[in-house]
């Protein structure tokens, strides 16, 4: 599964514009989308595996790893930021950390016992920078230098913190910022001149100069292509070059040149199989020393194996059954070279210096040819000293008949003491399928102690540790810092201690010497700059440097509002923005509740808890909620604290009232005690839900004491801030009307006096007392015909009130700004000015829904001018 590693550069220089209009970053983003999507058109994709790392600090940086699935990646890379320093080589040593993980826990690097090209594991590593300077914490660096020290366990085995099937390919971005008037030549893309660029040379990559869009997605169409199974190895010639033919020089030397395909570092494809779709090898490349059974530790490596070619033509050997692995070579100057000799029939042996115990040089193990059709070149990887072995395995099967003879064991145990012992186990395996299985004795040595085995065994087990503790940290965000540190600059002469500072200043501007500036700057230990706090809500009205640009406007009025109106309590920001949040936070209720202080306890334990209805309704338990109190009306539950003589039954529930300006004061029924009758139910059962505020009856005339019927019923309206209560308020004065003529009618009767106490209907019930009684009968019955009337008459207004009411409201719910019909409307508002003016406040309080503001300006100085009329016509009256 090929491994593909994106290192995006989130220094603050990516967020320079390009002449596109997008910033260095965004195109980066685009850039690993764009890729993603060329890369998913090969069937191979499918076992991609992509990591992301920036230029954070460690493990902060890897923001997707070996466990992160393809969304985490998205996102992650969605919402990259540009902030911070260009740490490259502390980002790549973090890159390729990652990628070697696992490495030590599966053996896959095989320390000393060769070099399996099928083994591996291949990463390419993309960075996407913009080439700027490689800025740090201790100063600004000319030159790319990773970190020497790995946390990683083993990683001292290996000289380089790379390995050979990990490649690193560089995006240098340069875009310019305006638009070239020249049209742009398709040409190659040529290598970048930043630091990053000797970097991918060592690692078998190369580095891409980014100067258009277009020339991006040629780049990225070639790193498709680079997505290859294969190791890196280092070819360099060994001994004199090979004798030119007579034809073809001059195209060769051109072409070629004369010294570039002397050493090249470059790729060998491994195939996978077919069938299993994992590569499959026998003979391993030599390691560059000979085995020590008494060394306690093992040499380091390096990263790639420097193999070395001879130029002396040689016969290709190959026998019957004798396994051997073949590998395409990248194309390069040297295949270009070896191809253009026009010789398939003939090969260069390969070697690797110090990999025999008594030869610099060492002893072949494979060689090079070009194929047969003359398209590539292949590395064939043969057994250790294939020219001595071959021979002799040709004589065991065709002329011992798989029989040695006691010459033939004895020139074939010589030759095991040339082979390194770790080619023991492939020879042995190779042996067993040509039919010779026991030419190796079982107990033969591999060449490694018991120390260096161990101490492989003990770095397997603490690289499984660290890999899961660097897998565990992958996700977290890093801490927010809480200043920047000031470094103390007392060493460094600064330009103005400079003795020829005044003649420099001279130059530039051309005046007389100014005077000496005090330049004794004292520097405190430990001093920081504090950094912007983004989480803190800006308070604008105290700081006037939180008040964003676009805003200046806004506050500027708000401003001259306070200043203007002398508000008793200042209007810091607008109404509507103490209530907006992001619709990502809205349905967060949770973290909300967290943030609240701990409820105090409840004072009735047994009463049940009312749960919050916000959000989803499903995942509350209904069993522990209350009841709303509409619903146990309705249920019945509230039977047990009604009073025997209440009817309440069969009544209708009202609809809550759910604005916030509009929601009303709760309403006590009136208590109205019938004397007529005694304590017993009245005549009429009709209900008297709902009744304004009670109204005390006087003992003598049946009224309230002092108070009229209008301003009873002006009070009544007063509490009503929406016109169904408006509505509702004609039912109780019928049933006041209705009580006063059930009074009189019972009083008729003679069953009571009306307005009495118990003592005066007694005193009253005597028969000295019973003229005078029935005298005052008739006065009592026409004050009670002429209430009537006035509730009659009180009542026919309020209905043109409530009209005027629907009126107005359908009038200011319409857009626009024309309230010449609402004024007109208003003039016709019937009643005492009392009434007018609630009746004014309550469409003062129904403009203030719709959030009209100028309606609320126009309609509160119209409500200063009734004011006036107010006070006007109570002094006059006064006077």
């Amino acid at each position: 599964m090929p491994i593909l590693l994106f290192l995006l550069d989130t220094s603050a220089s990516m967020n320079q514009r390009t002449h596109l209009g997008t910033t260095y970053l965004d195109i980066a983003k685009g850039a690993v989308e764009t890729f993603m999507k060329l890369r998913s058109r090969d069937p191979a994709s499918r076992g991609d595996r992509y990591m992301l790392v920036t230029l954070e600090e460690p493990p902060y940086g890897i923001k997707a790893g070996w466990k992160e699935n393809h969304a985490t990646f998205m996102n992650e890379l969605k919402h990259l930021q540009a902030v911070g320093l260009t740490t490259l080589g502390q980002s790549l040593r973090t890159a390729f950390d990652l990628l070697n993980l696992n490495r030590l826990v599966t053996g896959i690097d095989n320390y000393g016992q060769g070099r399996n090209p099928f083994f591996l594991e291949p990463a390419i590593i993309i960075v996407i920078t913009d080439g700027s300077k490689l800025t740090t914490s201790s100063g600004v660096q000319d030159e790319l230098h990773l970190p020497l020290n790995s946390p990683l366990p083993g990683s001292e085995l290996t000289k380089e913190p790379f390995r050979w099937d990990q490649r690193l390919f560089a995006l240098v971005l340069r875009l310019p910022g305006a638009t070239s008037v020249e049209p742009e030549q398709a040409m190659a893309v040529s290598l970048d001149e930043s630091c990053i660029t000797p970097m991918c040379d060592v690692t078998g990559g190369r580095s891409y100069c980014v100067c258009s869009q277009r020339m991006l997605n040629q780049c990225l169409e070639s790193l498709v292509q680079k997505v290859q199974s294969g190791v890196v190895i280092n070819f360099e010639k060994s001994g004199p070059d090979p004798p030119l033919p007579d034809d073809g020089l001059p195209d060769m030397v051109k072409s070629v040149g004369p010294q570039a395909w002397h050493s090249c570092r470059k790729l060998i494809y491994v195939r996978p199989n077919p069938k299993t779709g994992v590569p499959l090898g026998h003979w391993p490349i030599p390691e560059s020393f000979w085995p020590d059974q008494n060394s306690p530790t093992l040499p380091p490596r390096t990263s790639h194996p420097v193999v070395k070619f001879s130029c002396t033509n040689s016969e290709p050997m190959v026998i019957d059954k004798l396994p051997f692995d073949k590998y395409e070579l990248e194309p390069s100057p040297l295949t270009q070279y070896i191809l253009e000799r026009k010789s398939p029939h003939t090969c260069w042996p390969v070697f690797v210096s110090n990999s025999a115990k008594y030869s610099e040089l060492g002893h072949p193990f494979g060689y090079l040819k070009a194929s047969t059709a003359l398209n590539c070149v292949n590395l064939f990887v043969m057994p250790y000293n294939y020219p001595v072995l071959l021979p002799l395995l040709d004589e065991l099967f065709k002329v011992h008949k798989a029989k040695p003879s006691l010459k033939w064991r004895q020139t074939f145990e010589t030759y095991l003491k040339t082979m390194p012992p770790y080619y023991f186990g492939p020879l042995k395996k190779a042996l067993r399928m040509m039919g010779a299985p026991n030419l190796i004795a079982e107990n033969m040595e591999y060449g490694l102690s018991y120390s260096v085995v161990s101490y492989l065994k003990k770095l397997s087990q603490q690289a499984k540790i660290e890999s899961d503790r660097v897998i565990g940290l992958i996700g977290k965000k890093c801490p927010p810092e809480t200043g920047i540190k000031v470094r103390s600059c007392s060493n460094a002469l600064s330009l103005a201690n400079r003795k020829d500072f005044k003649q420099l200043l001279q130059e530039i501007t051309g005046d007389v010497p100014q005077r000496q500036f005090d330049l004794s700057v004292k520097e405190f230990a430990g001093f920081q700059v504090a950094l912007l706090n983004k989480d803190l809500k800006p308070q604008t009205f105290r700081n006037a440097y939180d008040i964003p640009r676009r805003n200046l406007l806004d506050h500027l009025t708000r401003m001259r509002a306070n200043l203007m109106k002398s508000r008793k309590s200042l209007r810091g920001q607008d109404e509507d923005l103490l209530h907006s949040i992001p619709i990502v936070q809205m349905g967060n209720y949770q973290e909300y509740l967290r943030t609240m202080p701990s409820p105090l306890r409840e004072i009735d334990p047994d009463q049940p808890r009312r749960l919050h209805t916000f959000g989803n309704p499903f995942k509350l338990d209904k069993k522990g909620m209350m009841i709303d109190e509409a619903d146990e009306f309705v249920s019945g539950h509230q039977n047990k604290h009604k009073r025997p003589g209440d009817s309440m039954q069969g009544i209708p529930k009202r609809r809550r009232c759910m604005s916030p300006l509009l929601r009303c004061r709760p309403h006590t029924p009136p208590v109205i005690n019938n004397h007529i009758v005694g304590k017993g139910p009245p005549a009429n059962s009709q209900p008297l839900a709902d009744l304004p505020k009670p109204v005390p009856i006087d003992k003598n005339s049946g009224l309230s004491n002092d108070v009229p019927a209008s301003d009873a019923t002006e009070n009544h309206i007063e509490d009503q801030l929406s016109t169904d209560l408006l509505n509702d308020q004609l039912e109780p004065m019928e049933a006041l009307s209705n009580a006063s003529v059930n009074s009189m009618e019972a009083a008729e009767d003679g069953e009571s006096g009306y307005g009495l106490s118990d003592s005066d209907q007694d005193f009253l019930g005597s028969p000295r007392h019973r003229d005078d009684v029935e005298s005052g009968y008739e006065n009592n019955v026409s004050v009670f015909t002429n209430k009537v009337k006035s509730l009659k008459t009180c009542r026919s207004y309020e209905e043109v009130n409530v009209e005027l009411k629907a009126q107005i409201v359908k009038e200011i719910r319409k857009p626009g700004r024309k309230y010449e019909t609402i004024f007109s409307l208003l003039r016709n508002v019937q009643g005492s000015l009392q009434t007018q003016l609630v009746f004014l406040q309550n469409v003062i309080k129904e403009a203030a829904r719709f959030k009209k503001r100028m309606l609320i300006e126009q309609l509160e100085g119209y409500l200063e001018e009734n004011h006036k009329k107010a006070n006007q016509g109570n002094h006059l009256s006064s006077c």
